[in-house]
């Protein structure tokens, strides 16, 4: 009898739209890649990034400061922590031992780890103890050697594990304490002000099959982020670049996204740009926009007037979710 290699099945037990899901994601060559990239991300959309970046080449040697919203489980920050060097060895949460100092780690509460015992002992039992003494609830620290430059913040809602070089916050960034904390964290004798470089957001609301709400609910992610960018980014002067500080923002095509990007994004940055990277799903009307050169937090002129004039959440309104076009690479009129 012979023996051939068998075909994945999937259960009867899945309804059709898992089945047609998990069979996607087995056809997925960025699935496939992600599994067997050296860098382990941890999510698929880790490569939108990196593909942006290579376009847009917004990570200069300049960028000390990055800020990722909404970032669990981490693929943005590991890219991010990447660009800044803080990634030596290609591991996701912590990194094999560094070539450029022998010296045990120490962690952020001055807890030292003994080398002869720090390869039996895990490293989980490790925070374990130090956050149950003097750790703080808010910031996960991450627990690697000085080879990178300049800080990464994660900042979610969701609890994230440990990611080489970026430091984790678990609350909301719009909130004043998270203002606070952000700024505490990126001052140094390099940042008295404690302004942030790039400020990068992959978020999308969980979709509810109504395409109105769907739409005010990205309007709503995207004002929120525009909000805390225009608090806490670096000017284009202040960075001595035209295309300095910069803004990455995920939306779905839809004239009214189109009317913010225009009452919203432009007025700030001397160039707001559309770009959908290979690695978005092509039959997906996600795009990102690409913000250069933010001008500085102006004074508003107008009100927000990207808001429909009766919410959008009503099928009465008949906004329809399918106009629109995502505009490769061209800067918004």
């Amino acid at each position: 009898m012979s023996l051939s290699a068998t075909r994945p099945l999937f259960s009867s037990k899945f309804p059709p739209s898992s089945r047609a899901w998990l069979a996607r994601q087995f056809r997925d060559p960025y699935v496939r890649e992600r599994l067997s990239h050296p860098d382990r991300f941890r999510s698929r959309s880790a490569f939108k990034l990196l593909e942006l970046a290579k376009k847009w080449k917004f990570f200069c040697p300049d960028v000390c400061a990055v800020v990722d919203l909404g970032a669990a489980p981490g693929g943005w920050s590991q890219v991010a922590a990447g660009k800044l060097g803080w990634i030596e060895e290609d591991v996701v949460g912590l990194p094999r031992p560094s070539t450029k100092d022998t010296r045990p780690p120490t962690l952020e509460f001055g807890l030292q780890v003994d080398s002869q015992s720090s390869s039996s002992q895990p490293w989980s039992h490790l925070v374990d103890e130090v956050a149950g003494t003097q750790g703080d609830p808010y910031l996960d620290e991450d627990i690697t050697y000085a080879i990178g430059r300049g800080t990464v913040i994660a900042v979610d809602l969701l609890r994230m594990l440990p990611i080489p070089g970026v430091k984790t916050l678990q609350m909301d960034f719009l909130s004043p304490k998270a203002d606070e904390y952000i700024g505490s964290l990126l001052k140094n004798e390099k940042n008295p002000e404690g302004k942030v470089d790039i400020v990068l957001s992959d978020m999308a609301a969980n979709f509810s099959g109504h395409k109105a709400h769907d739409v005010e609910s990205c309007l709503e992610i995207c004002q929120a982020v525009i909000t805390f960018a225009r608090r806490h980014l670096r000017t284009a002067e202040s960075v001595g670049r035209e295309k300095g500080g910069v803004l990455v923002l995920k939306y779905f095509d839809h004239p009214l996204l189109a009317k913010f990007r225009h009452e919203e994004l432009k007025p700030y940055f001397k160039g707001v740009f559309n770009s959908k990277p290979p690695a978005s799903r092509t039959d997906s009307s996600e795009g990102y926009w690409i913000c250069m050169g933010f001008k500085g937090d102006l004074p508003r002129l107008k009100t927000h007037k990207w808001r429909a004039a009766k919410s959008p959440s009503r099928p009465s309104d008949g906004i329809d979710a399918n106009a629109g076009q995502i505009d490769e690479g061209r800067e918004a009129p």
